[in-house]
């Protein structure tokens, strides 16, 4: 990973150690508060969780937890609390996606169907601000509400934006603060509060974790294009299929001749890349500088995500911090 400007920055292996017991913690938890009176909900529940995932939202409230004061009770909880959400979510979009597979399996509607899922990441929802209530705490409640809001607001929004081709760079932004950014920078506000920082604390490590966000996102859309389907877990080109014009389309059709907007517009309009090929496009995202721009957008973000972690005082859980902007731009899945 090489020399960052506050040390010698941490591998991904490196960075797991340091929260390794307390995310065999989350996991426990997890696997506790995902058993439902009902049979269905609980082995979707289980499903998910088995299905593997970075872990990166428990990992960033543990960690921020651990940088401000340390890791306790409420901070497993919050951390499980976080990656229920995010499986709620998962669960829900697949749906609305139609998806086949998530990390390389099939997807929990391919198997259990839309009417089941859907009502199982209802669950998930509510189990997981039951789990939060117990923390008896107002100002948890308002932060999660507010982001349950947010990312559902995108959800709606993106809804109401595929198959269209033209999609303006601030739409997609707004689409990433509401659907990615505002969860990572709700996990570390949560470590944060749960590890008793101030609340200046708290609002910087949620602006670090916004842009941490924002960067994760632009690079996930990007391999999207550019990955393996065996790397990223499911079948390369998924967004524009699914009728989302992501960032290094938007960027490329900027440039594009007519010809190129009428492949983007087929598989729109189609759903497929029977009548235009997928190379064709990425192709024509390449030479129009499309992942250029992009990676180069991401860099800027966590750029500044690297500006705020450099005010804290210098420890193993700051490097860690400081490295996960590494871990997230130099990525292949």
């Amino acid at each position: 990973m090489g020399l960052g400007r506050l040390g010698q920055t941490l591998t991904a292996r490196e960075i797991f150690e340091l929260v390794k017991k307390d995310l065999e913690r989350v996991e426990r938890e997890i696997s506790l508060e995902s058993v439902a009176s009902v049979d269905a909900v609980t082995t979707i529940s289980r499903y998910l969780q088995d299905g593997g995932g970075k872990r990166l939202r428990p990992i960033l409230v543990l960690l921020a937890s651990q940088l401000v004061g340390g890791v306790s009770d409420g901070t497993v909880r919050m951390a499980a609390v976080v990656e229920m959400i995010h499986a709620a979510t998962l669960v829900h979009d697949d749906v609305i996606d139609i998806a086949k597979t998530r990390r390389g399996r099939p997807s929990s509607n391919a198997i259990w169907g839309n009417h089941t899922c859907v009502l199982a990441g209802d669950w998930l929802y509510m189990q997981a601000f039951q789990v939060a209530l117990r923390e008896r705490n107002f100002h948890v409640l308002d932060l999660l509400i507010a982001l349950t809001q947010m990312m559902v607001e995108g959800e709606l929004l993106q809804l109401e934006r595929i198959g269209k081709i033209d999609i303006s760079e601030a739409d997609y932004m707004e689409l990433v603060d509401r659907k990615t950014a505002s969860l990572f920078s709700a996990c570390a506000r949560l470590g944060a509060m749960m590890g008793g920082a101030s609340e200046a604390t708290e609002t910087r490590l949620g602006e670090f974790a916004w842009n941490l966000g924002i960067a994760f996102q632009l690079v996930d859309d990007m391999l999207d294009f550019t990955s393996h389907e065996k790397v990223l877990g499911k079948p390369v080109g998924s967004d524009l299929r699914e009728g989302k014009v992501t960032l290094p389309l938007i960027y490329a059709l900027e440039e594009a001749t007519p010809e190129e907007r009428q492949l983007v517009a087929t598989v729109l309009k189609d759903g497929n890349y029977d009548q235009a090929p997928f190379q064709k496009i990425l192709r024509m995202v390449q030479v129009r500088h499309g992942f250029d721009r992009v990676r180069e957008r991401a860099q800027s973000f966590t750029e500044r995500a690297r500006v705020i972690m450099a005010e804290f005082p210098d420890s193993p859980n700051q490097r860690a911090m400081y490295a996960l902007t590494e871990l997230v731009t130099d990525r292949d899945h």
